[in-house]
């Protein structure tokens, strides 16, 4: 039983959470919490009806012509003989962009019925089930001997780890149960099973069998979910033994932090690497630990878990600050300029934060996936529902912009998938209690051990924090309403000491049909228990004032910084909304009245905030102007600009404009040579570059806060960098300052040697100079030359042996 299961676990949360209050302490039931299926749950409000309608009508469809486009279902029809030609993609795991807008399909059809997209879809798995092998293996790019993907997958099947066979049956699992639940039909979930009955075969500690985790995790997650569907105990033992095997190092694979495999589950009290392979791995682990009441589990997943949220989660509910290796850095590495948080990684956050309050019925647990879901996921499509970001930062200087597909394609499906699924987080039940953890206006039926209630949400959160909640239970009896009080509406954002508001929480009020109550205390709810007659109302008022936030002073770039939240929602200064365009040269003083306002014609409609700022000039000067704040989920819907969601209290943490300079209006590109030696120089190859002229003076050389180049899965090279000038100048003299930090998908260091050449003409020149071309670190390297006229200089950097390097800045006289 659960209260049992985690005995260990809850008793010093229990002991921790005692206070001298006077409200009375709730004990929940000694059982499972369970979901209520997304099916039951009818969503009706203002805020995600239209996102969840636009997903139906043109992320859907919008994915599908992209996945048609770019061959993926072609490559299904190859591998089952229905058409012929070259496999097409560079990912071994392309295959999984089909099966996340399947299953993001699947639960729109669960909710509206569609004959046209039923139809579209029983064609496409018709394809898909062709592509599957006699034995049930399923991966187009090795099935159609793609060798140009070789570095992926190899030469045979399942021969290396990060070949994501398995990631692909992962999704193929979920999106076939989505299916199958949604429309009742086998065709996909029978193509599943096929392919998990050989994963069982092939996979395992047996004689024979390989004995490695899985690569890239989901697939612990889909057998999990493929052995309540089935109930057959190999998935759920298969499950287990991927996440047994992590860390430990069996069959000769190499142990990585990269993939979280470092080390066993069990010692893990960091969490490092991929940040959305962490999130769906440790997904996975709560799910078998839930199943198998494995205790252990649940506390490597609590410090974990605390790990991340008191050193590495950002304020939006974003993962991974580096884009190197797609992951985490240090603790309290939060860069919020070059911040990555994959939009794929603040679902897999979603994911895991669901299955800890699962098992644990916590709501900090819910706290992080509410600022995740308001903020951090929807920031990853467009309100128009056909553009997405990959990257999510905090910070921007207008070059980011979202796009209608990428060639690894894996957020625009995952968004998919996952709006159409929000109503599966709104309630739970356990045993004759049921949990209101989203304020989502609808309406829900859900069964209990010995009831059947309807509740019925009145609001218009999140933009108002008043809540109705109508009960009406198939016969009167006495059970428990929880209702979640966010963070947002107490003492801290979130459970640690990593943010803080500058002010006092106030008081929020409850009533039960017009009478004030009090609930019983216990995990974050207030807890009523009472005897419910149908016609019951609840009315929860939570306050919703702007708070302003703060960061530990550890976490670097925050200092001096305050960020504005109004309930669940972060907002963001964005270069559209403030008279000059410009973001980065205003500051708000903590005791700045701030008003807020919902403008419905701006945005689909949307709360601004708004009030006056202070605005540091060129000259030092400080002048009073007025500032308006988006919700930073809506940035960049207007077109690219200037963005902030960290913004300065004082003059000292403004940043003035600076004047433009030769270098930062420079155009800046990599040069590949031409593979054949006697090729002209003109041949050469020219890709664009970015951020080693934003005019953002760094720290150190490590310092990534700001935007910085670096020679991507370079190794020992030589490599170049060339400035393109607007115009001719006559310059003499360079600045350069190089980038060298650590990492453990990329060792950076500033070069071994460097030259710096200058356009003549078609051709490069070496300057003449008699300074030493430096390579020092934590400074600017100078190099003065004998004057000349050109329209460009070029860098070409001789990277040390086993050691990949960058530019922070490059400056130009």
């Amino acid at each position: 039983m659960k209260n049992k299961l985690f005995i260990l676990l809850m008793s010093g949360i229990a002991v921790a959470g005692m206070t001298s209050c006077t409200k009375p302490a709730y004990q929940q039931p000694d059982a499972p919490i369970q979901e209520v299926p997304f099916t039951q749950v009818h969503i009706s409000d203002g805020f995600w009806s239209p996102r969840i309608e636009t997903n139906r009508t043109v992320s859907i469809p919008s994915a599908f012509k992209e996945c048609e486009k770019n061959g993926r279902f072609d490559n299904f029809a190859i591998a089952g003989g229905l058409k012929k030609g070259e496999h097409r993609g560079d990912f071994s795991f392309d295959d999984t962009d089909p099966y996340k807008v399947i299953e993001g399909a699947s639960y729109s059809l669960a909710v509206k019925y569609d004959p046209k997209l039923d139809h579209y879809l029983d064609s496409v798995i018709n394809i898909i089930a062709a592509a599957q092998e006699p034995d049930g293996y399923l991966t187009t790019c090795v099935t159609n001997k793609c060798y140009r993907l070789s570095g992926w997958w190899g030469r045979s099947k399942w021969e290396k780890l990060n070949s994501h066979e398995l990631y692909n049956s992962g999704h193929m699992y979920e999106a076939a149960i989505a299916h199958y639940r949604a429309t009742g039909k086998r065709t996909f979930l029978d193509v599943a099973i096929k392919n998990a009955d050989l994963v069982c075969k092939v996979f395992g500690p047996g004689e024979g069998q390989k004995h490695v985790p899985s690569g890239h995790p989901i697939v612990e997650m889909a057998l999990c979910k493929l052995y309540k569907v089935t109930g057959d105990q190999k998935y759920l033992n298969m499950a287990k033994y991927f996440v047994e095997e992590t860390g430990r190092g069996t069959d000769g694979h190499k142990l990585s932090e990269y993939s979280q495999d470092h080390k066993p589950i069990l010692q893990q009290d960091e969490i490092v690497g991929h940040a959305v392979r962490a999130g769906y791995l440790y997904s996975g682990v709560a799910d078998v630990a839930a199943l198998t009441k494995d205790t252990a589990y649940f506390h490597a997943l609590t410090r974990l878990w605390d790990n991340l949220v008191s050193k590495k989660l950002y304020i939006t509910g974003g993962m991974g600050s580096r884009a190197q290796g797609e992951g985490f850095g240090p603790n309290y590495e939060l860069q919020n300029h070059t911040a990555y948080c994959e939009t794929c990684a603040a679902i897999a956050n979603v994911y895991w934060n669901y299955r800890m309050f699962l098992a644990t019925g916590e709501s900090k647990y819910m706290d992080v996936l509410e600022r995740a879901l308001y903020n951090g996921v929807i920031s990853g499509v467009s309100l128009s529902g056909d553009k997405f970001f990959y990257d999510n930062p905090l910070e921007s200087m207008g070059e980011h912009d979202r796009q209608p597909w990428f060639g690894c394609a894996c957020c625009p499906g995952n968004i998919t998938r996952f709006m159409a699924s929000i109503s599966n987080y709104v309630y739970a039940t356990q045993q004759n209690d049921i949990y209101v953890n989203l304020y989502i206006q609808g309406k829900a039926e859900m069964k209990t051990a010995d009831n059947k209630v309807t509740l019925e949400q009145t609001t218009q959160y999140p933009w108002d924090g008043k809540i109705a909640i109508k009960v009406t239970p198939e016969k009167e009896g006495k059970f428990a309403i929880r209702l979640r009080i966010p963070s947002w509406a107490k003492s801290a954002p979130v459970a640690s000491d990593l943010y803080a508001y500058t002010d006092a929480a106030k008081k929020y009020t409850l009533k039960v049909n017009g009478s004030d109550v009090k609930g019983m205390e216990g995990d974050g709810y207030e807890t009523l228990v009472r005897t419910w007659k149908p016609g019951d109302v609840i009315e929860l008022d939570l306050p919703m004032d702007v708070r302003r936030i703060t960061a530990n002073d550890k976490v670097e770039v925050d200092r001096g910084m305050v960020a504005l939240e109004r309930g669940p929602i972060m907002f963001c200064l964005e270069g559209k909304d403030q008279p000059d365009s410009i973001v980065f040269n205003k500051f708000i003083p903590r005791d700045t009245p701030i008003k807020a306002t919902y403008d419905a014609n701006l945005l689909k409609g949307v709360m601004v905030l708004s009030g006056t700022a202070k605005e540091l000039g060129k000259d030092g000067s400080v002048k009073d102007v007025p500032f308006r704040a988006i919700p930073y989920s809506t940035w960049d819907n207007r077109g690219s600009d200037q963005m902030e969601v960290w913004i300065p209290e004082t003059k000292e943490y403004a940043t003035p404009t600076p004047e433009p300079t030769i270098a930062s209006k420079a155009k800046t590109f990599t040069i590949q040579a031409p593979i054949q030696k006697d090729a002209p120089e003109s041949a050469a190859v020219m890709s664009y570059a970015w951020g080693v002229n934003d005019q953002w003076e760094p720290k150190r050389s490590s310092d990534t806060s700001k935007p910085y180049f670096y020679w991507w899965l370079k190794d020992g090279t030589l490599e170049s960098l060339a400035y393109e000038f607007d115009q001719p100048y006559t310059v003499s003299k360079v600045e350069v300052y190089w980038l060298d930090f650590d990492h453990y998908d990329g060792n950076f260091r500033v070069p071994q040697s460097w030259k710096l050449y200058y356009k003549n003409g078609n051709s490069w020149k070496e300057v003449e100079t008699n300074d030493q071309y430096g390579v020092e670190k934590d400074k600017y390297n100078v190099v003065n030359f004998k004057p000349v006229k050109t329209t460009g200089l070029k860098i070409s950097a001789q990277l040390q042996k086993g050691a990949s390097g960058g530019i922070i800045e490059w400056k130009v006289e």
